[in-house]
């Protein structure tokens, strides 16, 4: 049996600012956008070539904004991930190094945090 995590909600106050950074700024693929009643709006925006999704909108989650930290992202080429991001306009930190991986990290306009990792294969 296949357990896939394929989504993850979160939080924001401000759906359309959120969706805009998230589409724009951070390159996410805008892949639903349903108001289905004046409570609840489901936003899906998936990283690109990534099988999970994030969910964000109107009741949605509970949880408060901002409240979500390490969301991570992997990629190949950090030092590309971290261009691409700043290019984008992305308030994005220099490379740290780690010995299991190099990373940069951003927030969303809430706060909710993400770490990039490019994955280090000893040897």
């Amino acid at each position: 049996m296949d357990f896939k995590l394929e989504l993850v909600a979160v939080p924001v106050t401000d759906v359309d600012r959120a969706k805009a950074f998230y589409v724009d700024q951070a390159g996410f693929n805008a892949d639903h956008d349903h108001t289905v009643s004046d409570d609840i709006r489901f936003v899906q925006l998936t990283p690109p070539g990534s099988a999970c999704s994030i969910a964000i909108g109107k009741g949605i989650t509970e949880a408060e904004p901002g409240s979500v930290v390490g969301l991570q992202l992997v990629v190949t080429d950090i030092e590309a991930a971290r261009r691409e991001l700043a290019g984008r306009g992305v308030d994005v930190s220099d490379v740290q190094d780690f010995p299991w991986g190099r990373f940069v990290y951003f927030s969303d306009p809430d706060g909710n945090g993400w770490a990039v990792q490019q994955i280090q294969i000893p040897g």
